[in-house]
């Protein structure tokens, strides 16, 4: 049976603002089944993006999770990353699901995996997916070599992943927050 391979998401963090950006391709084996897929949601009345890669019922799964457990942990995005890594890691259907989950208020962005980590970058940059490490790659070069916004980056660096990774497009949807309205 063939997988749905999807996608690459990018957060980066910049003095006040964080932006968070994915592609929207979506693919299943050497075919292209769609390229306008919305891989990022804001939650928590807005005050939170998250991000996801991987297969997308899978994803959509932990995101519900997510969102259940950031209404246990109002204003505590850590708390609600760390118990749903947790939850992931010790249920066995959980643990078989495909996904990685980016997520940020934009004080803090994390990496939530299905092996119970829980991780915040130094450099405030997270790239997840097929095209994840491109993205990364470029976003740091673009942080420290030029002034473009955290938002001009992340666009900026998707581009250059989806000219690399075939499973990266560069139909592009990036959304801000900034620390003052976090």
């Amino acid at each position: 049976m063939q997988k749905f391979h999807a996608t690459t998401i990018l957060t980066v963090q910049k003095d006040d603002q964080v932006a968070m950006g994915g592609d929207g391709q979506v693919t299943l084996g050497d075919a292209i089944m769609k390229a306008d897929a919305m891989k990022i949601r804001k939650l928590g009345g807005g005050k939170i993006l998250a991000g996801f890669a991987g297969s997308s019922a899978d994803a959509f799964a932990l995101m519900e999770r997510f969102e259940a457990q950031l209404k246990d942990s109002p204003g505590n995005l850590t708390r609600a990353a760390t118990e749903l890594a947790k939850q992931w890691r010790m249920d066995k259907a959980l643990r078989q699901l495909e996904a990685l989950l980016t997520v940020t208020d934009g004080k803090s962005s994390l990496l939530v995996s299905g092996t119970g980590d829980v991780i915040q970058p130094t450099d405030g940059i997270i790239g997840i997916g097929s095209g994840g490490n491109y993205a990364i790659a470029a976003a740091r070069a673009l942080l420290n070599h030029s002034e473009l916004s955290a938002q001009e980056i992340v666009e900026e660096a998707l581009t250059i992943a989806g000219g690399i990774d075939i499973y990266t497009n560069t139909n592009i949807v990036v959304e801000t927050l900034s620390q003052k309205s976090a």
